[in-house]
């Protein structure tokens, strides 16, 4: 695929995974050997869509209506990046943690690789300390 295919893929993956809730499309354009870095807790891998699935659902689950906006994005090989923010409110509770109604906002990078089409790897660094401070965790999280 070329450079803007592989731009186009990842917005559709953000748009449609994220913004719309649309599981299917984890499905689609990931691989099953795919292997993501850092959209969970640190030191945790995720390994295949069943377990990214897994992962939307929770953090759907807890913040319903997130809404990711893609502020920057370039593509060169097979690597899209991505610079992002994200609105949405804690209404959920399957972070583990009751829900506490706060709107928050947060930052991210994410590069993912991109073989045939599927999303074969990805890595991201997104602002999770800030996530919990937003929601009055931050006292204990950064201890």
């Amino acid at each position: 695929m070329s450079v803007e295919e592989n731009i186009a893929l990842m917005r559709r993956w953000f748009k449609e995974v994220w913004n719309e809730g649309r599981i299917q499309t984890v499905y689609d354009l990931m691989s099953e050997n795919a292997i993501g870095i850092g959209q969970d807790r640190p030191g945790v891998e995720i390994h295949g869509p069943a377990e990214f699935v897994a992962l939307v659902n929770r953090l759907r689950g807890a913040f319903p209506d997130i809404k990711i906006t893609i502020e920057d994005v370039f593509g060169a090989d097979d690597k899209v990046t991505l610079r992002w923010s994200a609105v949405m409110t804690h209404t959920g509770d399957q972070l583990g943690m009751p829900a506490t109604n706060k709107k928050v906002q947060i930052t991210g990078i994410s590069v993912a690789q991109i073989e045939n089409g599927k999303i074969i790897r990805g890595w991201d660094n997104w602002d999770q300390l800030g996530l919990m401070q937003q929601l009055s965790f931050g006292a204990a999280a950064a201890r």
